[in-house]
């Protein structure tokens, strides 16, 4: 598998973090009533979108692939 390829699905990977992200923080405020699960569940969401905003800024800046 080439180094491009390599950093597309690794650049996927993040963008599911994401879309985790988004599914975490909607249940936490509009489905979850216990405060505890929704803390819970709040951390897990920035957690993620954290660690792929690290993902998708290293793919970024790793700079263009040698063909």
């Amino acid at each position: 598998m080439s180094e491009g390829l390599m950093k597309m699905w690794i650049a996927f990977g993040a963008i599911a973090f994401m879309f985790f992200s988004v599914f975490f923080i909607y249940v936490s405020r509009f489905k979850l009533k216990r405060k505890f699960l929704k803390g819970l569940t709040a951390t897990f969401a920035y957690l993620f979108m954290v660690i792929a905003g690290l993902i998708i800024m290293l793919v970024v800046f790793s700079g263009p692939v040698q063909k």
